[in-house]
């Protein structure tokens, strides 16, 4: 007999529907927020459940981003579930009191619908935000779709509050392609969905007068590196609760994540790694190759983007039969090597196989990403390992108008 879950009728519901039914299910006290485009709607869903009576939390309608989160920090030190959302602009308006929440080991939820940041301006999606991000002592999870965005918003909050964690949860959905894109959706029961988050417990709050505490202290040479390398450890120690609660909530709903998915790789020859969105397109590309050409493309995806998940990776990517493998990276490089190519050549770089790796940057500003594109440079991986080296410059821009441009040409002999 098939397991029984305790789940709702599907529901069609977009990407910030989802997360703000997820922040409604979980009774958030606090939601501080200021509007952008394309996340309005999950704080405008919160502030209307308040109104409705459908929670009992306040809604704080602050000036700007930045007060957004240092009114989430205020509320999370009090002894509050606190959450919001945020993308692009406001994010990085937001950034210099991310560091102050994840120094102070506030469990925060942010739900951040990825845009691409200015100038120029741009409303519509890439992942320059999420790399914003990266280095600010948050926990990233990447959603690819608007189940997974009600799904991972959920586990958030028994993540960052989890008594061995009690760090920041950003989860990310990209702008338009999954925040305003309606799928079916899975929820769980109201009962439910609270049981499995569960109350909150206040831990150092200020409003505990029996036990006085300091928030955002000073510390100097004498302080600062013990502080920073135990939040650092708190950070790569959530990697075993992480894992607990992902397994929980698959055995509540019958919902399988991991830190890194993969698709078609047991095989594999060549393989992309892409976040987001764009995941659910490669792995349809790699399923077609291998059924019309038979190419034995895979798609490997990082679902948890802080702590990165460095030794999944390698061992995603450590397969004798694994020739080629191209990193997708949806943010102007500014410069440089794509942020999610530097980190999976780190890991490949200590996998006996050591795949080729060659970078693409793709899809800035909400540029569409087709099937057929992914076919395309699964293509090209597999000319790269048909030949035993890179045939073409290692980074290279992809659906970009004009001349094909391509940097660091590959050196032979």
């Amino acid at each position: 007999m098939a397991k029984e879950f305790e789940l709702n009728e599907v529901e069609v519901w977009d990407g910030n529907y989802a997360a703000s039914q997820a922040l409604r299910q979980a009774q958030v006290d606090v939601v501080a927020a200021y509007p952008i485009t394309p996340s309005t709607p999950i704080v405008e869903g919160y502030g209307s459940y308040v109104a409705n009576g459908y929670i009992d939390g306040e809604f704080v309608m602050v000036e700007s981003e930045h007060g957004a989160m240092s009114g989430c920090v205020g509320a999370s030190a009090a002894g509050g579930r606190v959450a919001t959302a945020t993308s692009s602009q406001g994010f990085a308006l937001m950034t210099e009191v991310l560091y102050q929440a994840s120094g102070m080991r506030l469990p925060i939820v942010l739900t951040v619908v990825n845009r691409a940041l200015a100038s120029p301006l741009n409303v519509r999606g890439d992942h320059s935000d999420m790399y914003l991000g990266r280095d600010s002592g948050w926990i990233q999870l990447d959603a690819f779709n608007p189940q997974e965005a009600y799904d991972l918003t959920l586990c958030a909050f028994r993540i960052g509050e989890h008594l061995d964690v009690r760090l920041p949860v950003m989860v990310h959905q990209d702008g338009f392609t999954t925040s305003h894109k309606a799928q079916n959706v899975t929820p769980l029961k109201d009962d439910v969905a609270y049981k499995f988050v569960g109350d909150y417990v206040p831990v150092n709050d200020m409003l505990d007068f029996s036990r006085p505490v300091t928030h955002g202290a000073q510390t100097e040479e004498d302080w600062h590196f013990e502080h920073k390398a135990r939040q650092h450890k708190a950070l790569m120690d959530s990697r075993t609760v992480i894992d607990e609660v992902l397994s929980e909530f698959k055995s509540l709903t019958g919902r399988e994540y991991n830190r890194v998915e993969s698709y078609y790789m047991e095989d594999a020859e060549v393989a992309i790694v892409a976040l987001g969105s764009s995941v659910e397109t490669a792995a349809l590309a790699a399923k077609q190759l291998r059924e019309e050409e038979g190419i034995k493309a895979g798609v490997v995806a990082p679902r948890c983007f802080r702590p990165f998940p460095y030794d999944l990776i390698r061992e995603t990517l450590d397969r004798p039969t694994l020739k080629a493998v191209c990193c997708m990276d949806k943010s102007a490089p500014g410069g440089a090597m794509g942020a999610l190519f530097n980190e999976v050549s780190a890991a490949a770089y200590t996998t006996a196989s050591r795949p080729m790796i060659t970078n693409y940057i793709y899809g800035l500003g909400g540029r569409d990403f087709a099937v057929e594109e992914a076919k395309r440079i699964f293509k090209e991986q597999k000319a790269h390992a048909d030949a035993g080296h890179i045939t073409t410059p290692i980074q290279q821009f992809s659906g970009v108008r004009g001349p094909r441009l391509g940097f660091f040409e590959t050196r032979r002999g």
